[in-house]
């Protein structure tokens, strides 16, 4: 009996296990490559192994360069070719030998399968490889096109193809997977699903497992984010259907339309989610001082080279997403041009009915032997099936309310969704809350009640970092509805705020002043325009 037929074997026994013994079976076959010259690497793999309870014997440690970026030359027979020969030997992979090697040096297999349900390759393994134009070979019709005339990829997408011997590493070559939500047993034993480890320091990448894992446990309870400000109608139209996914779960939603890219001052309160597209590198309210994802956040920027390295926490975006604590995203080592890299809309959808991280990338990535790579706990499960809607913790508690209410106004049941939120302030009063409670109260003709409900959580709610964009809307709710003073005393605690940066600053002190204005203040418009000059000198005159 071949190591395939054995595991679907196991399989059938355990179909009507429970969501744990199934979890367990996961883990059973997840395979980890760790970097044998690289302590760091293995430290990761054993705590890895230990978290998700992988046997240890599941890790693999190969003697590697260390170095982000390497060759073909090197790729072959530092990377593939071992990992290869062992997972056979391990009967992870179940072929036969053959003598015989292909133009680029890798041995032959006959492969029928394979068992590996995620292969987990820790910091210290190469990132990406370079393009040798020595081995460029055409490979109808992947490279009739100049722009995919190259083999230059990431390590962890040619890794994908390690059941597929001999396949062209020139361009791309197609995903079996992709949009694949019942993929046969043919399909499967094609692709090795990758997933990294990674991050600007070993820490960060060691740890990406332990936020899974407690946002799994407490449940992933916040907000997310959607930023749609790319120059592409492909990529507009993908992030809008990101949206729509996460909007039908309830989940409290902000959408920016550009032009920019979300600004420093925008609301960015308990960002469980992120999806936007198009800049360089990390901007706007995440390159704040301080700025931390709560554990289990998944965040995803497309841009072409958004992982052409992970050791830096300032370029690009994946590096510095994980280490301002995002959980999981997905990027890119070279250019991979649009219609071929994770699809924002198709990776929501799978997360949200239910799959792991690393189904859900490839559900949602239409190449392979190309540019894009996955980073976090493959296991990780954000949205497990048939659960139900997760409370958080105290300091979220109002996020899983606002979720609540979401669902009970798209099924129409108004008044019970002003209920939910009352009874959740009542519990436990948070501003995010009560501003999602006041819209409603005022819609149904109860303004006086959402006021009150504002001014008493804005009044309690501290002026942290995540908090700044959420205290500014309230003081412009409270201003707006004849709450003056209120909206004051809220500016100036913002104000207050000695890392406030100096454009966020100029701007919310020209708002604050006309409120004092308004309200006949004239004390405390003259100091705010005093402040305003100090930041923004009048020009002399001519």
């Amino acid at each position: 009996m071949t190591p395939m037929v054995r595991w679907h074997v196991r399989l059938l026994s355990l179909l009507l296990c429970g969501a744990q013994a199934w979890g367990a079976v996961l883990a059973d076959r997840v395979v980890i490559l760790a970097n044998a010259a690289d302590p760091d690497s293995l430290a990761i793999a054993r705590h890895y192994a230990q978290v998700r309870g992988v046997p240890a014997a599941n890790i693999i440690a190969l003697d590697t360069p260390t170095s982000e970026s390497i060759t073909w030359s090197i790729f072959v027979p530092k990377v593939w070719s071992p990992l290869e020969e062992e997972l056979v030997k391990r009967g992870w992979i179940d072929a036969i030998p053959m003598d015989l090697v292909d133009d680029v040096g890798r041995r032959k297999y006959a492969v029928s399968g394979h068992r590996i349900a995620a292969l987990v390759v820790c910091r210290g393994i190469p990132l990406k490889i370079s393009n040798d134009p020595d081995r460029f070979k055409e490979a109808h019709p992947y490279t009739d096109h100049p722009q995919f005339r190259t083999n230059e990829g990431a390590v962890d997408s040619e890794l994908s193809l390690l059941a597929q011997t001999d396949y062209p590493i020139n361009a791309s070559v197609p995903n079996p997977l992709f949009l694949n939500a019942q993929p046969s047993d043919n399909a499967l034993e094609q692709v090795v699903k990758v997933s990294r480890l990674d991050g600007p320091t070993a820490d960060e990448a060691m740890h990406l497992v332990d936020k899974a894992v407690e946002a799994e446990r407490a449940g992933l309870v916040g907000r997310a984010y959607v930023d749609i400000a790319g120059p592409y109608a492909n990529g507009n139209t993908w992030l809008e259907g990101a949206a729509n996914q996460i909007a039908a779960t309830g989940i409290d939603l902000t959408v920016g339309r550009g032009p920019q890219t979300f600004a420093a001052s925008d609301r960015i309160d308990a960002p469980i989610l992120y999806f936007g597209w198009y800049a360089q590198d990390l901007n706007g309210p995440f390159s704040l001082p301080g700025f931390q994802f709560p554990p289990g956040a998944i965040a995803v920027h497309i841009h072409s080279f958004s992982a052409h390295t992970l050791r830096s926490d300032t370029e690009g975006w994946c590096g510095p997403l994980i280490a301002r604590g995002a959980t999981a995203t997905l990027g890119n080592v070279f250019e991979p041009y649009l219609e071929y890299l994770h699809r924002p809309d198709l990776f929501v959808e799978a997360l949200t009915h239910g799959d792991n991280l690393v189904d859900a990338a490839y559900y949602a990535l239409p190449v392979l032997s190309w540019q894009s790579i996955v980073i976090g706990d493959p296991l990780y499960r954000p949205f497990p099936v048939g659960a139900a809607l997760p409370k958080g913790t105290a300091a979220t508690y109002g996020y899983g309310v606002i979720r609540q209410m979401n669902l009970l106004d798209a099924a129409g049941k108004h008044a019970e969704s002003i209920a939910a939120g009352k009874a959740g302030m009542d519990r436990s009063p948070n501003l995010a809350l009560a501003m999602a409670l006041a819209g409603r109260l005022e819609a149904s003709g109860n303004r006086d009640e959402g006021i009150w409900a504002v001014s008493g959580a804005a009044g309690n709610s501290d002026a942290s970092l995540g908090n700044w964009a959420l205290l500014h809307q309230s003081a412009q709710y409270l201003a707006s509805r004849k709450r003056s003073a209120e909206a004051i005393d809220i500016y100036r605690r913002l104000f207050d705020i000695d890392a406030l940066p100096a454009g966020v600053r100029s701007s919310w002190l020209a708002e604050a002043r006309n409120v004092a204005l308004d309200s006949g203040d004239t004390a405390q418009a003259a100091e705010w325009k005093q402040q305003m000059d100090l930041l923004n000198p009048p020009k002399p005159a001519p």
